[in-house]
């Protein structure tokens, strides 16, 4: 009963007006700094935390959260626009979002992102809840051999998403692999493949790498394209998701929402590996 009675306490506090507009506002913000390529949700809450100095604890931690959504959101806005992530985790919303937004449907993609990352959210802030406590401590026995199973299962799960070569695949997941090695080795301290340059002492972050990967390869094509400009006389529509939209996609919703419940619990997971385990998990249903 402490839990219910815990809940309707953190409700009663959560829903005041004050609150909600602190809400209100992180939700904003973070919205419009996680548009921008390469400004994830650290990077919001890091710029952003200053102006939750004056405020209370609790307002300044509602703020917080929702700068948090916010920014993780924005992120899917420019990779279905432009075909940019603006961080880590909306990677793979670049592969079907952006082309999605090449046949005229970018309303509806961003608004299922929406819809798809609220629900998520919310099923997972409830289910932590109730089952964080236990599932806490079997993740804290996660040791070397279940972080390297986990490691092969994402190359694995790499090379399943690719739709060329699979020997191109495994090459190209070995190059990530070296790539990801520069840097710092966290258990023994050296420094490897620095040759001696600052900027590789903390290694490459995968966020540049995306953006570089995506963006520059975007700019090229755009530059080869030779495009008829016309002024747009048609009225807008599909803006947003259709009910074929949400027959198809309510599925999807619920296995990725479970799916990245259990990886979020594990530690060093994130969300990065959960949207990969997520599209690769529907990619093949989706072709039938």
């Amino acid at each position: 009963m402490d839990v219910f009675h815990n809940l309707l306490y953190g409700f009663q506090v959560a829903l005041q007006p004050l609150n909600l507009m602190y809400c209100f506002f992180g939700v904003l913000i973070g919205t419009l700094v996680g548009v921008l390529p390469g400004l994830g949700p650290g990077a919001a809450i890091a710029m952003l935390l200053p102006t939750t100095f004056k405020v209370t604890p609790v307002s300044a931690v509602i703020m917080l959260a929702g700068i948090y959504y916010g920014a993780m959101y924005g992120g899917s806005t420019t990779s279905i626009l432009v075909n940019i992530p603006g961080e880590a985790a909306s990677v793979v919303t670049c592969i079907d979002g952006y082309q999605m937004a090449l046949r005229g449907r970018a309303g509806a993609a961003l608004g299922m992102a929406a819809f798809g990352s609220f629900i998520a959210g919310t099923f997972s802030v409830i289910a932590l809840t109730f089952i964080g406590p236990p599932l806490a401590g079997v993740a804290l026995k996660f040791g070397p051999p279940e972080y390297f199973t986990m490691t092969v299962v994402g190359i694995l799960i790499l090379t399943y998403l690719t739709s060329g070569s699979m020997i191109k695949s495994l090459m190209m997941a070995a190059v990530g692999l070296i790539i990801s090695g520069i840097g710092m080795d966290t258990i023994s301290g050296q420094y490897r493949y620095t040759y001696n340059l600052r900027f590789l002492l903390d290694g490459i972050s995968i966020v540049p790498l995306a953006m570089g990967l995506f963006g520059i390869s975007e700019v090229l094509i755009n530059l080869e394209t030779v495009i008829k400009r016309e002024i747009l006389q048609a009225r807008l529509k599909g803006l947003f998701p259709t009910l074929h939209d949400w027959k198809i996609c309510t599925g999807p919703i619920f296995r990725s929402s479970i799916l990245g419940f259990f990886l979020g619990i594990i530690p060093g997971g994130g969300a990065v590996i959960a949207a990969f385990a997520s599209y690769a998990i529907e990619k093949e249903p989706s072709r039938g």
